[in-house]
């Protein structure tokens, strides 16, 4: 194999695969990304077993064929490479190693077989639909801050996908919860999704699909089967494998029949939070909303920092409640509002309350309360 390829490309492309590869690996093969130019472009593929990327791009090929190489030294190498250099590639298969040559640097890293890589794109994926960029940005944006990294909860270290009904209109839904605070968004159901299965995407998944959106304003290809999930779009394509897991019956944990409706600012909300929590211990980190008709008191206090208090104006007609949040989980929600106004429902100080943006039904989020 022999190629040159411009560095802002290949570093670009190393950037989006390398992330994949784990830092500590048993297996040598897997601290590798496969290297393979034909056809006018190179490809690079990287994988833990869990997750696998392929990324083509434009290089000039001189002599065809495929090698491996260290995935974080290749990096480190190009990244430090001057702007606007070619590099060029060179495995010719005698030695076990491949050259890089950049005007004046030469380097040589040990390759390993290229046969030894394993393969994951394979399997059928019988269920395929599209969707923008954008929604598929939104469905992990205002997610994946619930998504669990307890490890005993491994169903709940990822993005719950389904397809779903609301108000008898079929809706793509994604779902996470650490089971202190829930997110549920929808966007209307793709052509083709009908009657796939519900699927747990993990958490580096989302991770590393997400860092891709940032680059893309395509439509995402997204197939799937019962084990496996695959994410195409450009030149990139993602395959991991879903967690193997049920996902916790999430309807029965919002409430329907909250009456007392607290409608706030968001932005002057949120700061008020933020400042009020500067007292609350780093622990728990609680707060206290005591509302009453016309007005809503923010509180924290600490032995070791002393006290808070805000009011602020708010929408309220129900009969006075004090209730207590983690004031990091409020914030989170909050920043994923990105309308003026937010609706708390809320039962009593013991009950899940639920959080939605006035103009935008399309978002539920739960909060469970705290002893404060």
């Amino acid at each position: 194999m022999k190629l040159t390829i411009e560095r802002a490309a290949l570093l670009r492309s190393l950037n989006h695969v390398q992330s994949v590869v784990e830092r500590r690996n048993t297996i040598p093969i897997l601290s590798n990304v496969k290297i393979e130019g034909r056809d006018g472009q190179v490809s690079l593929n990287a994988t833990d077993m869990d997750l696998d990327i392929v990324e083509a791009v434009p290089a000039d090929i001189a002599r065809p064929g495929a090698t491996t190489a260290p995935a974080h030294t290749l990096y480190e190498i190009v990244r430090k490479l001057p702007d606007g250099s070619q590099v060029e590639l060179e495995h010719t298969g005698e030695d076990g190693q491949l050259t890089l040559r950049s005007g004046r640097s030469k380097f040589t890293l040990a390759s390993l077989p290229v046969d030894d890589y394993p393969v994951m794109s394979g399997g059928d994926l019988p269920f395929t639909f599209t969707l923008a960029a954008d929604e598929m940005k939104g469905l992990i944006d205002r997610t994946r801050f619930a998504i669990s990294s307890e490890e005993t909860r491994y169903y709940l270290n990822g993005i719950y996908l389904h397809a779903a009904t609301s108000g008898g209109v079929p809706v793509l839904r994604a779902v996470a919860t650490d089971g202190h605070r829930l997110a549920r968004i929808e966007v209307p159901l793709p052509e083709g999704a009908a009657g796939m299965p519900g699927v747990i995407v993990p958490r580096k998944t989302v991770a590393e699909l997400r860092k891709l959106l940032d680059e893309t304003t395509m439509e995402v290809t997204v197939s799937l089967s019962e084990t496996k999930i695959r994410f195409a779009f450009d030149d990139a394509v993602m395959t991991s494998k879903l967690i193997d897991g049920t996902f916790p019956d999430y309807e029965r944990v919002i409430p329907a029949d909250n009456d007392k409706v607290l409608e706030v600012d968001c932005r002057s909300f949120s700061q008020a939070v933020d400042r009020v929590s500067a007292i609350s211990t780093e622990k728990s980190r609680a707060i206290k909303l005591s509302v009453d008709k016309g007005g809503l008191t923010l509180s924290a206090s600490s032995p070791e920092n002393g006290s808070a208090i805000e009011e602020l104006e708010a929408a309220y007609d129900a009969g006075p409640i004090e209730i207590g949040f983690n004031s990091r989980y409020l914030l989170d929600i909050m920043a994923q509002i990105e309308g003026d106004a937010a609706r708390f429902a809320m039962a009593d100080a013991a009950s899940p309350t639920v959080v939605r943006e006035v103009s935008d039904s399309s978002a539920v989020y739960v909060l469970m309360p705290m002893r404060v």
